[in-house]
């Protein structure tokens, strides 16, 4: 399942994207306006779009899906040339791992993401004075659904690339200047992060607090 199966998410994506289509129409005019000589930022491959994405000060629903729409761009553009990559690649070989190690980063990035963007709909416990309101929590708990189960998806892509960066061939060739990644990937193959285990157990934590508001009755309060 991907970003676009939730409606929700994506409906709020393709606003965001008009909000960029306007603020780069606007920046143009601006630049067109300015006497003086400038050089003006495009983001045109992976780490360009990676370089967009941070965390807010403020978690809300449209901060996290401004960084799912940055790094969804990140996966889905071309890498750069090696010499302007986010780490020093002195061969072929370490441009491979390289390659492997960010997408395998930026598929666990969309997980935070989704996690983040899930929690704000989230409830964990159906109080039965929540009753007069159940209709609105079980609309917002379908919505941190839709989010932790959009999860699964980039966790087999997170695995995949990690099992890339892992083979025979780069036992002892380590991508020094993004070691943060080497230690993703190494948690990942070992078992140590899990994000299966923590998608599990959410999902079945959401879906019964969302049987219980279905199950109560108009005189539960």
């Amino acid at each position: 399942m991907s970003f676009a199966d939730t409606v929700h998410v994506k409906k709020t994506l393709v606003s965001f994207a008009k909000k960029c289509l306007k603020l780069v129409l606007m920046l143009a005019v601006c630049a067109c306006l300015n006497t003086q000589s400038s050089y003006a930022f495009v983001a045109k491959y992976k780490e360009d779009y990676y370089r967009l994405y941070h965390i807010h000060y403020q978690q809300l629903p449209d901060d996290c899906i401004e960084n799912i729409y940055w790094l969804e761009k990140a996966v889905n553009a071309d890498f750069c040339n090696p010499q302007y990559a986010m780490a020093s690649i002195q061969n072929e070989s370490q441009w491979e791992k390289y390659r492997a190690l960010f997408m395998m980063h930026v598929n666990l990035k969309l997980i935070e993401q989704y996690l983040r963007l899930g929690r704000i709909y989230d409830k964990d416990v159906a109080y039965f004075y929540d009753a007069p309101w159940k209709d609105e929590y079980v609309r917002d708990l379908q919505k941190a659904l839709s989010c932790y189960e959009a999860g699964y998806y980039y966790w087999e892509e997170a695995k995949l690339w990690a099992e890339k960066a892992n083979v025979t061939k780069f036992y002892f060739m380590f991508i020094t200047d993004q070691q943060a990644w080497e230690d993703e990937r190494e948690r990942i193959v070992t078992g140590k992060l899990d994000y299966q285990r923590i998608l599990d157990r959410e999902t079945t934590r959401v879906r019964s607090v969302m049987n219980t508001f279905l199950a109560m009755e108009d005189e539960t309060y």
